[in-house]
């Protein structure tokens, strides 16, 4: 068993012959190589089984049976270009836009069908280095699709808001490194029990209050400016009374101290 570059677990007969003779113009000669340690110590490349289909969208191959539950770390990738929009449009409208537009239309169908999303359980979205604005909508349209996902990876990918994506199954979700600023840029997460905040740009504790509705127990928020407000742990424990783990650490004796009211203003008498 190994894992080909589109993120896809495959092994040397998880894909029908036919694949062979559709696929076959891409050589062997650049095909990446595994490496397997023989017993008298040495050393034997192999080609990955999936090789050959590196440079092909998994929903456009022929006759297979890969679903887009079934990918490990899926890729969002950039759009075509305006000139390339301007041509396909040129296209449909000199070939009966009518007709075209239909067959687009079933395509899109077909291959939402193919992603099949919605049966996701577990996803590694992370690294996706969203720099085109076609990225980020394709990334913010497959989040929307998870309404089954129960694990979701989503590291380093300078996410700024997610506030209109909600997850109603989602349990464990890791947002480590991103560019989120508050806790009302999070998505929706009704059942969540851990979250990883850590390394985004979180300075206030105002909006942690959105979370007690949610069975969390263990929140992670190292590296954020919350992190060195006065009585940190104490309010985070006092906002989450379910909350079991801050930052790695089991809540602490002391971190059952309610936190200090701010001190009343006091008068002078001047004698």
């Amino acid at each position: 068993m190994s894992e080909s570059s589109s993120g896809v677990n495959t092994s040397s007969g998880s894909f029908p012959k036919s694949h062979s003779s559709h696929y076959s113009e891409l050589s062997d000669t650049h095909t990446p190589l595994s490496v397997e340690h023989t017993p008298d110590s040495g050393i034997v490349a192999t080609p990955l089984p999936s090789s050959r289909f590196r440079f092909t969208s998994w929903h456009r191959l022929e006759e297979h049976d890969v679903r887009g539950d079934q990918l490990t770390c899926p890729r969002v990738r950039e759009g075509p270009s305006e000139d390339e929009h301007s041509l396909r449009d040129e296209d449909i409208f000199l070939r009966n836009g009518r007709r075209r537009r239909r067959e687009d239309e079933e395509q899109r169908w077909e291959e939402r069908l193919q992603e099949n999303w919605e049966n996701c359980v577990e996803l590694n979205l992370s690294y996706q280095d969203l720099g085109d604005p076609y990225q980020l909508e394709n990334f913010t349209r497959i989040l929307r699709r998870l309404i089954r996902v129960e694990r979701l990876q989503l590291v380093d990918n300078a996410l700024q808001d997610l506030s209109s994506v909600r997850l109603p199954r989602c349990k464990s979700l890791n947002l480590h490194r991103n560019h989120l600023t508050s806790f009302g840029q999070l998505p929706k997460v009704p059942e969540i029990q851990h979250l990883c905040l850590s390394e985004n740009s979180i300075s206030s504790l105002g909006e942690l209050s959105l979370l007690q509705a949610t069975p969390i127990q263990s929140l992670t928020l190292r590296l954020n400016p919350c992190e060195f407000l006065e009585d940190y742990r104490s309010r985070v424990f006092s906002c989450l009374p379910k909350l079991k783990v801050l930052d790695g650490i089991p809540k602490l004796p002391e971190d059952s101290v309610p936190p200090k009211l701010p001190s009343s203003s006091r008068l002078c008498i001047i004698l």
